[in-house]
């Protein structure tokens, strides 16, 4: 028996996801749509196996301006989804009502479900559905995703619309006579080209002069010429053009709508999100809130509560439950000692090292789960396109550095929707300057090693990334590469609400998770090879690890890092295995500090650590290793985003350069100031070095070469023929 597919459909932050997840529960499956790296998220309604749920990515319009919008507009029309449910934020009806007509247009049979009825109560707002609904021609449901009311009845709404099938009339949106006498000539032309369930769809996209349209059509040269005539008759008529007034006529029928069915109690009584945004999205306010905000998340994180699970773990669990366990268990069993080593000083003291910051990283994940879904981190977004403007940057290059503090890869994957060619290239190549989870562990063992006491280490470093991508969009629009002015940013702003526990703990189970899976597979093998390569020399012979293959290699490039305060070969070699996955600068020093006196714990590795650096030495690997090229899976994905190899290089040679230079600046500057170090040609190359970026920053921009588009070229020749 074939399934039922239903697809939700919504814009942005209308609570789509919120309803998938109360929907299908644990039963969800996350993959890539086909052909792009768009989320693709499907799952089996709780309440019927039979039933595929299918959440399509959040958009404002099924024209396809952006990866998004594509991926939506293909799964609609390729036959797939038997109904769609249209979650809009009632709210803000006036913006979620425009896709809507847009879905209904489909053909396919559609409930539009109004998502959050109890606040728009609270705010002494009244809707009326049944209005809604006659106006529309479509069942129209009020739901609350965040209390779990309304959302079983909208899929029984949708069911039942399946049930009918063809004996339903589809019912469209009425624009206006002239318009709908063009489009009902369009499809007379179209004829038996397009299917009648999309006839609608097809006649208004051709109207448009939709090119995706028109090549999912095999029109002849007469119906072109035919439709070409149609539209050029219409548009004097209205004196406008043809996606203006398709546009135009939308928003004229959505303004009637509102007329119609929405009662506003006290127009002009502020919401309590409005009060709320009065400060946080303050000029003056909005940043040292933030930072504030911030520094809680990663004091909690990091510092106190985060701390004690780690400290557990490092202590107990990795420091002596296990390998005792292990180590009086592989002795019964009469274990090779080779084999207890590899084992031991190899897999537990490399991937226990990692593991040992799970519980602060879940805190962390959970911090930033709350704060995304009560609708904080949007206001962040619109309060940073704001000053990302200033700088050259667009705010839409903000959402994948958001997305790239969980990890690198769908941050770079991200930069997609930024339809600027420039823009885009430049938000791939500084992306990954944000702290990722793979970063996190770095950022801990800094901070608890040399600065346990100091709990700005941790959120400065957050602070350091957002300095390196504001002040290198400064730098980078001024070239030539990158001069440009930047693509326009729209988001919407959802209502402030209380967190649901559920999509919180989901988002901190599925990152907790990805990071173990990361240990257990990447962490896992790079463990084995550092520790053979650490325990043997080039005669494979196990050797003390000073003597080793690893420290033989870590030699020759130790020196390079030295101007930064740490050109031991344990530092250079932990530094250089951070670009097979970060997570191993952890596990490469849990694994070479395994012959101290005291062995394979975390404190253990921080007393290793204040040994053998300085303070500032500390921070200026911290600063390395945050700025420097990411991981080999986020390489990977800034060469697909490029689709260039000379574009790839320039971006690594660019986050290895400016991470060498700021941590040389670091070190040098800070071993002055700070630990009495003396003057000398280090800190006047430091100074000139300081100086040439600040001279790259201010200087004047580059001018701009005059371009003439595809389609101004196009116009030229027609007019010469």
């Amino acid at each position: 028996m074939a399934k039922t597919h239903i697809a939700l459909a919504g814009n942005p932050n209308s609570g789509k996801t919120s309803t998938f997840n109360v929907l299908t529960g644990t039963n969800q499956f996350v993959g890539n749509w086909p052909g792009v790296t768009v989320e693709r998220k499907e799952g089996i309604y709780k309440k019927d196996s039979e039933v595929i749920i299918d959440d399509l990515p959040g958009i404002y319009s099924l024209s396809p301006y952006s990866p998004e919008e594509v991926v939506a507009r293909d799964y609609l029309l390729s036959g797939t989804p038997d109904a769609i449910v249209n979650i809009i934020d009632g709210t803000n009806l006036e913006r979620n009502l425009y896709l809507t007509t847009q879905l209904i247009e489909t053909g396919i049979p559609v409930v539009v479900a109004v998502n959050m009825m109890d606040i728009i109560k609270k705010s002494g707002k009244q809707i009326n559905l049944e209005k809604l609904s006659y106006a529309l021609g479509v069942p129209v449901v009020g739901i609350s995703a965040l209390k779990n009311w309304g959302l079983d009845k909208t899929i029984s709404e949708a069911l039942h619309l399946i049930k009918k099938g063809a004996e339903e009339e589809v019912s469209f949106p009425h624009y206006d006579n002239r318009l709908e006498a063009a489009l009902s000539e369009i499809e007379e032309v179209l004829g038996s080209t397009a299917q009648a369930r999309y006839s609608r769809w097809y006649s208004l996209k051709l109207f448009e002069r939709d090119e995706r349209a028109q090549k999912d059509l095999d029109l002849s040269s007469i119906q072109q010429k035919e439709i070409g005539e149609i539209i050029k008759i219409t548009e004097k008529i209205f004196g406008e053009d043809a996606e203006s007034l398709v546009i135009n006529e939308r928003y004229n029928f959505i303004t009637h709508l509102k007329t119609l069915c929405v009662v506003d109690e006290d127009q002009f009584k502020l919401s309590i999100s409005d009060k709320i945004d009065r400060v946080v999205t303050n000029r003056f306010l909005a940043l040292p809130i933030f930072a504030l905000i911030m520094w809680l998340i990663y004091y909690i994180a990091i510092q106190t509560i985060g701390t004690m699970g780690t400290d557990w773990m490092n202590d107990n669990l990795f420091g002596d439950i296990v390998p005792n366990f292990v180590s009086s268990t592989l002795q019964s069993w009469n274990v090779a000692e080779w084999m207890q080593s590899l084992i031991l000083d190899g897999i537990i003291a490399g991937v226990g090292a990692v593991l040992g910051f799970l519980p602060q990283l879940m805190v962390l994940f959970l911090c930033l789960a709350l704060l995304e879904d009560c609708g904080y981190m949007s206001r962040i977004a619109f309060v940073m396109d704001r000053i990302f403007r200033k700088f050259g940057l667009s705010g839409k290059s903000f959402i994948p550095m958001l997305i790239a503090t969980g990890c690198g890869v769908p941050g770079v994957m991200a930069s997609r929707t930024i339809e600027n060619e420039k823009d885009r290239r430049m938000t791939a190549m500084l992306t990954t300057f944000m702290p990722c989870s793979a970063k996190l562990p770095i950022i801990a063992l800094i901070a608890g090693a040399f600065f346990p006491n100091s709990s700005w280490v941790a959120p400065s470093a957050y602070f350091v990334g957002m300095g390196a991508i504001v002040l290198s969009g400064i730098a980078l629009k001024k070239t030539r590469l990158f001069a440009g002015d930047p693509s326009p940013f729209i988001m919407e702003l959802p209502l402030y609400h209380m967190p649901r526990i559920g999509n919180t703990l989901r988002y901190t189970y599925d990152h907790s998770k990805a990071f173990v899976k990361r240990a257990g597979t990447i962490i896992f093998v790079s463990s084995i090879v550092i520790w053979f390569i650490s325990s043997y020399n080039f005669s494979f012979q196990s050797v003390d690890e000073n003597d080793s293959i690893l420290a033989a290699l870590g030699g020759l490039i130790a020196p390079l890092f030295a101007p930064l305060g740490w050109g031991d070969w344990r530092g250079a070699v932990a530094a250089i295995t951070g670009l097979v996955a970060k997570e191993n600068v952890i596990g490469t020093f849990g694994i070479l500090y395994r012959h101290t006196e005291v062995a394979e714990n975390g404190v253990e590795i921080w007393k290793s650590l204040q040994a053998a650096y300085t303070p500032v030495a500390g921070y200026s690997f911290l600063v390395f290793n945050l700025l420097c090229a990411p991981c080999f899976a986020a390489i990977g994905a800034i060469h697909r985003e490029m689709a260039d190899v000379i574009w790839t290089w320039r971006a690594i040679i660019y986050q290895c350069g400016l991470a060498y230079a700021v941590s040389f600046i670091v070190y040098q500057f800070g071993h002055v100031l700070f630990e009495n170090g003396a003057i000398g040609i280090g800190l006047i190359l430091a100074a000139i070095i300081l100086a040439a970026m600040i001279y790259f920053i201010v200087r004047k921009p580059v001018k701009k070469a005059p371009t003439i588009t595809i389609e101004e070229i196009k116009e030229v020749k027609e007019w010469q023929l």
